[in-house]
């Protein structure tokens, strides 16, 4: 049949009606010509549908009388990440710039101008409450503004390990957790990837998802608390693939940094900065300032304080003191040293639950890790051989004398334990 006979019969006078999520109403000029475009001319349609758009749209045919009635679209349930979003309230716009955090915000930027075009993957890392969550909703903000058809998934790793968790019980119809990514999602955002360390089967899906995503050019963004090089438990493969693109590091912010998160956040909340006297300003940075996560929750406090409790325009030092009392106590707590601490950070370093050292189990790992625990209580904090028993689940004196005693000799000829004491005991110093 002659082209533009077959255009003039079946395609002229067609038209988009409606679009709602992944679905699409086209309008023909005529039953049977719903019938034809939606059989032989399906596959045609559907591929020049997603060339144009870069998108998965399920097409539906409709004639015009079917406009006249209401049409219901039922959404289509995307079968992983279906409550994943990216939060509008961070940008770039907001971001507050400093020494510590510029060369990583600067590249952050530049991915969000030119996906899989430069660092891939770009990889931050960091301590906790430093930016790195607000850089990759940036970031993906960023690419919906400028490339609005392009698919950006922003997922945090432990909701990748529950996603991989439902697949492999079945519970995703049947859709291959690797094809769906290679075939639904141009760029991936994926949050304290140290999440992964451990699990094997886990990180071999993992490394093929990102293996594809690599070969396609297509970006990836990663965030961690620590450098990947010192990321106990991590497959070497994905380490090295983590670091082959662009490691970089989030440092402590510094007060002048936290000073101008504070005055943004004042202004943000339509007051003016002038009412707050400068040492409220430089009590808060110093005081806060390790964590802008509790950075902003105390100034929150304070504005809930001079609102609703002790109201008052003009904030001075002794009324904002009065109004984070309480937390600048759990702080000064948190700083101290303590049997608590040292086992957290121990537990943390090993890829561990605190409750591991301090319960019954035996395997070569989870004791080596608690002799070095209680190594560190007893050189660090003084504490008697018997109270550290306690702290251990009521072990007697001699068991724990021997562990410290363990690791005491240990670390003289073993180099790779006397590395991670040395290293603990600088976290915990710091």
């Amino acid at each position: 049949m002659d082209d533009q006979l077959v255009y003039d019969s079946f395609f002229e006078g067609s038209y988009i009606d409606t679009i709602q999520d992944n679905k699409m109403i086209v309008v023909a000029n005529s039953k049977l010509a719903v019938s034809i475009l939606s059989t032989k001319y399906k596959d045609l349609i559907d591929e020049v549908v997603r060339q144009a758009t870069e998108s998965n749209f399920e097409i539906q045919f409709v004639d015009k009388e079917f406009t006249k009635k209401p049409v219901e679209i039922k959404p289509v349930k995307q079968p992983f990440f279906a409550d994943s979003v990216i939060n509008p309230q961070y940008t770039f716009k907001n971001f507050v710039v400093g020494p510590s955090n510029r060369e990583a915000y600067q590249a952050a930027l530049m991915i969000s101008q030119n996906p899989g075009k430069l660092f891939n993957p770009l990889l931050i890392y960091g301590g906790s409450g430093l930016g790195k969550t607000h850089l990759l909703h940036a970031i993906g903000n960023a690419l919906k503004e400028k490339y609005p058809a392009m698919r950006v998934l922003y997922i945090h790793a432990q909701e990748f390990l529950n996603e991989y968790v439902k697949y492999v019980q079945g519970q995703n119809e049947g859709t291959n957790l690797v094809d769906w990514f290679k075939d639904s999602v141009d760029v991936l955002l994926v949050d304290d990837v140290q999440f992964l360390a451990g699990r094997v089967r886990t990180e071999e899906t993992f490394f093929s998802i990102y293996n594809n995503f690599h070969s396609a050019e297509k970006q990836v963004v990663l965030t961690s608390d620590k450098n990947p090089t010192d990321l106990n438990g991590l497959e070497e493969r994905l380490r090295s693939r983590f670091v082959s693109g662009l490691p970089l590091n989030i440092k402590p912010i510094e007060k002048e940094t936290c000073e101008s998160i504070l005055r943004l956040k004042i202004e943000a909340n339509g007051l003016d900065v002038n009412d707050f006297d400068p040492e409220v300003i430089a009590y808060f940075a110093g005081t806060f300032g390790k964590n802008v996560r509790i950075l902003e929750g105390a100034l929150d406090r304070l504005l809930f304080y001079t609102v609703n409790i002790h109201k008052t325009k003009h904030v001075d030092l002794p009324t904002a003191m009065d109004s984070v009392s309480s937390l600048a106590e759990a702080q000064d707590a948190k700083t101290q040293l303590s049997e608590d601490k040292i086992i957290s950070a121990v537990a943390d370093y090993y890829s561990l639950a605190p409750y591991q050292l301090t319960g019954k189990i035996r395997t070569s790992q989870i004791a080596m890790a608690r002799h070095i625990a209680m190594y560190l209580i007893r050189t660090l904090l003084d504490v008697p051989f018997t109270k550290i028993g306690q702290t251990f689940g009521g072990k007697d004196h001699a068991t724990v004398m021997n562990g410290v005693q363990k690791v005491e000799n240990s670390i003289k000829t073993d180099k790779e334990l006397a590395k991670a004491v040395n290293e603990l005991q600088v976290r915990l110093k710091a």
